[in-house]
């Protein structure tokens, strides 16, 4: 009851405001999408905690905003160019939400760097937990039934938990049935969201982890590992298959499109040398000086650890795992039917 005569309140005052502004300036009004984000660091905008994060540090957002701002790029994000697309701001982060709460208007980022559907080595909220959050504000009356109708989400899911299973010493054998209850979990996940009145929501494929740095330095960033690459096309057809069903059984009252990381990434990257924007394209922008260090890191005495390119522009992959702000603009370049799909 007390949700119903919020979003009413709500309503009203937006009614009353929109007859005293220009018609036209209303009608964008009812138009504009709301934008909510879950996931991980490909979409992470400053929810990870700014003492344990490098995302917070130098030489991290030195592209935009010219500062450590929370991002695991040199800038702008896979969140950031969605929102453009769709003629919004980028979402303010969850953690940030009671500094500036009008913000929530635009929508709501809830993605952490370093979570997955499970509990991962991050022990921050993991996806579910992220819907948790969501769905309070839906009970508290911060997100109303009008931001629903007009509702797009962005679901990301880079790889964390498969890291965190490779990390607990989890076996070969027992990797196939890890995926499955990875996807499994994932599309739980989707399917609450569109239960909870989400109309449109995007999920990531799998990106090619084989071809991460964090992959390639063995090979002197100069092939992939297709062996999980292999590993990765099953995660993603899998995803496929449980969008398919997810689709169907909604029956029009919401629709998931799929982001295909998998072959934007592959397009950029298997670009013969010369021939595209990005050079040298396995290799980080920002790279340890040895293989304990990490883009970031620095010594005792202060001093950083780190090399940094002379171009990231030029650069597909920021660190050992994410890309620039760059790669992430041919990306989403890739992606523009499938984000049009999403928009329309």
């Amino acid at each position: 009851m007390a949700l119903r005569f919020i979003c009413s309140l709500l309503f009203v005052v937006l009614l009353i405001v929109s007859l005293g502004g220009v018609e036209s300036k209303a009608h964008h009004r009812e138009k504009r999408r709301v934008l909510f984000v879950f996931g991980d660091s490909y979409a992470d905008t400053g929810n990870f905690r700014k003492s344990v994060s490098p995302s917070w540090k130098q030489p991290y957002g030195i592209t935009f905003p010219g500062k450590p701002a929370g991002r695991f790029s040199d800038g702008r994000v896979l969140t950031d160019f969605l929102a453009k697309f769709l003629g919004v701001r980028s979402p303010i982060p969850y953690t940030w939400r009671k500094i500036n709460p009008s913000l929530q208007r635009y929508g709501v980022n809830f993605a952490i760097g370093g979570t997955g559907v499970f509990t991962t080595l991050n022990a921050m909220a993991n996806m579910t937990v992220q819907i948790d959050s969501f769905e309070r504000l839906l009970r508290q009356g911060v997100i109303c039934q009008n931001d629903l109708d007009r509702s797009v989400a962005l679901v990301s899911l880079a790889g964390n938990d498969y890291s965190a299973y490779l990390e607990r010493n989890g076996s070969a054998e027992g990797l196939q049935p890890f995926i499955i209850a990875v996807v499994k979990q994932l599309s739980l996940n989707l399917q609450r969201l569109q239960g909870l009145g989400v109309k449109k929501i995007a999920v990531t494929t799998m990106e090619p982890l084989g071809c991460l740095p964090s992959s390639t330095q063995v090979l002197s960033y100069k092939q992939c590992n297709e062996t999980q690459n292999a590993a990765t096309s099953f995660h993603n057809l899998l995803l496929e298959q449980e969008v398919q069903n997810l689709n169907k059984e909604a029956n029009n009252s919401s629709n998931i499109v799929i982001f295909d990381l998998f072959n934007s990434f592959n397009s950029v990257l298997k670009t013969p040398s010369g021939q595209g924007k990005f050079v040298d394209s396995l290799r980080p922008c920002c790279d340890g000086f040895t293989v304990t260090d990490r883009c970031g890191s620095i010594d005792k005495s202060g001093r950083a650890t780190y090399n940094i390119c002379s171009n990231p522009e030029t650069t597909f992959f920021w660190d050992s795992v994410h890309p620039t702000q760059s790669a992430w603009a041919a990306i989403v370049s890739y992606l523009r039917p499938s984000v049009e799909a999403l928009a329309s």
